[in-house]
């Protein structure tokens, strides 16, 4: 799928198993590249229910408290967050009674609300290959086309505003930040 929209215009793809083989992350290079980009696309293999290692290591490590969030962690706000995710299950593997026991949308929370925590737009839902291993060539290209489109649909659309100050409740006392 990544092959099928590398060439796009002003992409920019960080393979994190690439540049991250040993799991030590360059926090400054990774917050730098997210500096640069408007859309930010999260493209992994949904693995035993949520992310990869590495994915979960990097959003542990660069959207820093301060930076992303919290206190003066405005650096995301108003960029558009896109998930893009493969499984190994077939999509009907993803419904109550079945493998899965719950529908492919009861897992996006933890990954949508992470965009939203941070201040980004969430683009969902998620593009989603199920049975990733097991589909054809010809599905595959199918499957590529639409994310090329989502993406060149998210490019084209206006940028929204980064929003204003939230508020967050701590027990009983009201904060704005």
């Amino acid at each position: 799928m990544l092959a099928g929209v590398r060439d796009m215009p002003e992409l920019e793809v960080r393979s994190l198993y690439d540049l991250y083989p040993d799991f030590a992350i360059d926090v400054e290079a990774e917050q730098e590249a997210l500096l640069r980009a408007d859309i930010v696309v999260w493209q992994a293999p949904f693995y035993w229910y949520g992310l990869p290692a590495l994915w979960h290591l990097w959003v542990e490590k660069v959207l820093a408290n301060g930076w992303a969030y919290g206190a003066g962690g405005t650096a995301l706000h108003g960029k558009t967050a896109l998930w893009v995710a493969t499984t190994g299950g077939a999509e009907s593997a993803y419904r109550a009674g079945e493998m899965h026991g719950h529908p492919f949308e009861a897992f996006v929370p933890a990954v949508s609300q992470t965009a939203v925590f941070c201040g980004m737009q969430w683009a969902g839902p998620p593009l989603v290959l199920h049975g990733s291993h097991r589909v054809s060539e010809d599905d595959i290209a199918a499957h590529t086309l639409r994310y090329r489109r989502r993406l060149e649909d998210l490019a084209a659309a206006p940028q929204v505003p980064p929003p204003g100050p939230r508020e967050a409740t701590h027990g009983t006392e009201t904060a704005r930040g």
